[in-house]
């Protein structure tokens, strides 16, 4: 298929609406994490962490959601948000890092989908495992391939089956809500209010849950992201807003009734997909085919939607000069496919390295998280900053840009040091990409301020390898 130059981009770019973007903000949210919240929460708290720390994610995040919303319209110059925000409030590189970051993240979250569906059929397929095996590996790739062949037949044709899926999906999450009330017991979940049997404060335990309370978030940009297909700019605010609290409750729902089914130590021990073995637990073995037919759907859904994000901000980027010039060429069906080819041969590389991994399902999804904070956090800075300045000042948007960037800067403490140092060592190689388009475009090729970043990305890259090396952390 010929490829053309994207000054005629505008004229035949799809434009969607407030229902499709809404799905699409739903449905990248709703995707592996979900599945896995029942364990993950288990392992860190009971009833009460789970509940302070629902709270902590919900605020932030709904302030994050409030950022997005305020930025699509304040600024409505600005296409592929995440991107876009970080590069308008605090420069070039640190924008392409933003890029960079947040398109690293999709592709490493598409992996934690596959796992989770091989680990979801190796229940019945041994040879499957946890989908850390080389036959989960191999069929896992076969997947990712026949996406891109999917999603390079056009991207409004991949939105309206995003659509289709998004409602599939979250119809079996509903019904193990309303199952686990059915069969909820008071009695078990008294007796995981509290969480005596871990070690730590109730701050330790609530801190231990945001990397996976952002995974299941991420997405909540979903609609900025993909901001120039909108019909309307204002429809952008909307569908983040509604999206994020659709999923909010869900999400919430899911991790408290399962207190109510089995005891905490329990539930922490289960593989994943956990809430698949909660139900089974509660009403018998078709609970856990239900779930895990359910998460099938809802994660190839989840994959659908986060592969067309990560392709649209490496292709907005480059639009900008940002990224090498051949990212910014795309089909007559607006398919940017030399930045979906990256995609997906990220994702494939990422799945190879999980394989070397303790924990593939965990390792890729708290990876996940860490690649998208630095992207968030520039983004509620940067509304931060214009909701300070300028004549425009109001003291609403001022408070909720504040608390985004609170939340986003506690995210990044939460972290831990370890997922910082692995993610400053995907971060650092990037800077290739960074120097190829400016030597396209003939600039110099770093600033002074661009200079110490670049020093300090390196830096934590070359301690981050050492500390891998040395075995001070691991994979």
């Amino acid at each position: 298929m010929p490829e053309v130059e994207t000054t005629t981009q505008q004229s035949r770019t799809a434009k969607l609406g407030l229902p499709t973007l809404t799905t699409m903000v739903v449905g990248s949210m709703v995707g592996a994490g979900v599945f896995s919240l029942p364990s993950r929460f288990a392992q860190e708290t009971g009833v009460a962490g789970a509940l302070i720390a629902w709270a902590v994610a919900g605020t932030g995040m709904l302030m994050l959601a409030f950022v997005f919303q305020t930025l699509a319209v304040r600024r409505p110059d600005l296409d592929a948000g995440v991107y876009a925000y970080a590069k308008a409030g605090f420069g070039e590189y640190l924008g392409f890092f933003s890029a960079f970051g947040y398109w690293a993240s999709a592709c490493v979250g598409n992996v934690t989908y596959w796992v989770l569906i091989m680990s979801t059929v190796g229940a019945v397929a041994p040879a499957l495992g946890d989908g850390d095996t080389v036959l989960a590996m191999v069929l896992s790739s076969v997947g990712l391939w026949l996406f891109f062949w999917l999603i390079s037949r056009g991207v409004k044709e991949a939105a309206a089956v995003n659509r289709v899926v998004t409602i599939a999906k979250v119809v079996p999450i509903l019904v193990f809500v309303v199952l686990a009330l059915f069969c909820f017991e008071p009695g078990v979940f008294a007796d995981n209010w509290g969480g005596a049997d871990y070690a730590g404060s109730l701050f330790q335990q609530v801190k231990g849950t945001m990397l996976a309370t952002v995974f299941v978030f991420l997405g909540v940009e979903g609609a900025s992201v993909y901001s120039r297909h909108a019909r309307r700019r204002e429809d952008v605010g909307r569908a983040t807003v509604l999206g994020f609290l659709s999923v909010f409750a869900v999400f919430a729902s899911v991790t408290i009734v399962s207190y109510g089914l089995m005891p905490m130590g329990e539930i922490a021990e289960l593989r994943q997909p956990s809430m698949a073995e909660v139900l089974e637990h509660a009403v018998g073995d078709w609970g856990q085919v239900f779930v895990s037919v359910g998460l099938i759907v809802s994660v190839l859904g989840a994959y659908l939607a986060w592969t067309l994000m990560a392709a649209e901000v490496l292709f907005v980027a480059a639009k900008d000069d940002d990224m090498p010039r051949f990212l910014k060429r795309s089909t007559p069906a607006d398919v940017p496919v030399p930045a979906l080819v990256l995609t997906t041969a990220l994702s494939q590389l990422v799945l190879v390295v999980t394989y070397f991994s303790d924990d593939a399902f965990d390792f890729a999804l708290n990876l996940t998280s860490a690649l998208t904070l630095i992207p968030f956090l520039l983004a509620a800075g940067f509304a931060l900053r214009i909701s300070a300045a300028g004549e425009r000042r109001r003291a609403t948007e001022l408070i909720v840009a504040a608390l985004a960037t609170l939340y986003t800067a506690f995210l990044v403490y939460a972290a831990g040091l370890k997922y910082l140092l692995v993610s400053l060592i995907v971060y650092a190689p990037a800077t290739v990409l960074f120097v190829m388009a400016r030597r396209e475009q003939g600039r110099q090729l770093f600033g002074p301020r661009e200079l110490v970043i670049l020093a300090v990305s390196v830096a934590g890259a070359v301690i981050g390898v050492v500390a891998l090396v040395q075995g001070w952390i691991s994979l």
